[in-house]
């Protein structure tokens, strides 16, 4: 993916000059005459969002004025690289290393396309810009770098990324950084204890996997990602409506965000060791399906009753769960398109997360509300688990009514994480719905971001690397 920056300005660059809205008056009050006509002819107003090109005494393009709510917030470019005519530009305000490097990212989200199937992709990213100083630019390619990767996996339809090319990709990654992986793959899966995994994803042609990475030195803090990989859901016997299908090649979102974590982790060369779990699955319909009321039982040994085969994501999730806990990792974190029910609650911006420690949950939300990574926490409220009763097994996948389905999802991966584990799982949309400045419709990163910075902060840089 091409960011487009330049290493530095020279006189053909042009200037961008970011006005608050709230100061609109006031900057346009210090401005000369002709400055003041430009801006009341093209009716500038420095509205968030709004762009005005600015004409020298040639005619030729002179400096671009663009409103914004910050100047230094993350989105405040990054819906320029689509809107700006090709050349070099240069952001003109005074900025800290922190808000250069948000500025500096949002400009790199606001390049990305998707063209893979497009036969004649329209240019995007055509302007460059200048490096704002003191940015760290190491953190802006490594960021770009995970979100382009979450945004492609997701958006590329199942027919390509399926399970052997979701194993594909994750052994790229641990090729690129040295990683070990392994994979356990078909009626393998029932051999080795992974039994969810392999009864959710048995009926499709494709057969389902583990996918198992590791980096990092062994006597490292122990940090464990575990990503729901359902390559597409058509909610097995239980199926789908058309409409409720026509999203799901983004079911294997949490396993792209645990990738593209996992690039950052390795990328910046934290002190962890790294590992990586994906249950990657199609949750298809054959007649080898598996079905409403069958029971399964776990790697944990805990048994389940299907209550529904279309929550099959916290099947998938249970048995890599019940292996990252074994462990006993200094933190467990996983991510999944898991219900509907936290997008009914929170929206289609927000991630929603439950945790299981206090401190970690505190830190997730600050790490959230710095990196514009927007999280909300939902409870694990224990009285619910009642819900999950089942009549001739351990635990339901479902409850038993339609209320509360994000916090009874939590409640189930729980049964599989020891309470003295730190542990946060989000429960997350994994897409835009609809386009904003950086953030085009289709696969996006939720809470990838803070989680990062959480880790960074915690475990810090490896210096034997």
């Amino acid at each position: 993916m091409a960011y487009h920056f330049a290493a530095s300005a020279d006189r053909q660059t042009i200037p961008i000059i970011p006005i608050e809205t709230e100061v609109f008056a006031a900057w346009l009050k210090n401005q000369g005459a002709a400055m003041k006509r430009w801006v009341k002819s093209t009716r500038f107003t420095g509205a968030v969002g709004s762009i005005s090109l600015v004409a020298g005494s040639d005619g030729s393009l002179c400096s671009v004025l663009v409103g914004v709510d910050n100047h230094q917030g993350l989105w405040a470019y990054s819906a320029l690289p689509s809107k700006l005519p090709e050349g070099r530009y240069e952001i003109d305000a005074r900025m800290d290393r922190a808000s250069a490097t948000a500025v500096a990212l949002g400009w790199a989200l606001g390049c990305y396309q998707f063209t893979k199937y497009k036969s004649n992709p329209i240019g995007l990213g055509r302007p460059s810009l200048v490096w704002p100083k003191n940015c760290d630019r190491g953190a802006v390619r490594r960021t770009a770098d995970a979100t382009t990767l979450v945004r492609d996996l997701i958006n590329i339809p199942a027919e390509d990324m399926g399970p052997p090319e979701l194993a594909l990709a994750a052994r790229k990654l641990a090729k690129k950084h040295d990683a070990r992986i392994n994979m356990v793959i078909g009626n393998a899966l029932l051999k080795k204890g992974y039994p969810t995994i392999h009864a959710v994803g048995r009926a499709a042609s494709k057969a389902p996997r583990l996918i198992d990475m590791t980096w990092g030195r062994a006597n490292s803090p122990k940090v464990t990602l575990v990503g729901k990989g359902v390559c597409f859901d058509t909610g097995g016997l239980d199926l789908k409506s058309a409409a409720g299908m026509l999203r799901m090649k983004k079911d294997m979102g949490g396993s792209a965000h645990v990738l593209g974590l996992a690039h950052m982790i390795m990328d910046a060369k934290l002190d962890v060791r790294l590992r990586v779990l994906i249950g990657a699955v199609e949750n298809s319909v054959a007649g080898n399906a598996y079905r409403p009321s069958d029971v399964i039982r776990t790697r944990k040994g805990v048994t389940v009753e299907v209550g529904n085969t279309d929550a099959e994501g916290r099947l998938v999730m249970c048995d890599a769960l019940a292996e990252a806990d074994r462990e006993k990792p200094a933190l467990i974190a996983d991510f999944a398109t898991l219900t509907g029910a936290a997008r009914v609650a929170l929206g289609t911006q927000i991630a929603t997360m439950f945790c299981n420690d206090e401190k970690l949950a505190s830190d997730l939300y600050e790490a959230g509300e710095e990196n514009g990574d927007p999280i909300w926490r939902l409870p694990l409220f224990p009285s619910y688990r009642r819900l999950l009763k089942s009549k001739v097994a351990d635990i339901n996948n479902v409850s038993e009514g339609g209320f509360a389905g994000a916090i009874t999802a939590a409640l189930f991966l729980e049964e599989f994480v020891s309470k003295r584990t730190p542990w946060v799982h989000f429960d997350i949309m994994a897409c835009n719905a609809t386009a904003l400045p950086g953030r085009p419709v289709g696969g996006e990163a939720m809470g990838m971001r803070a989680l990062y910075d959480v880790i960074q902060k915690r475990f810090g840089k490896n210096k034997r690397h």
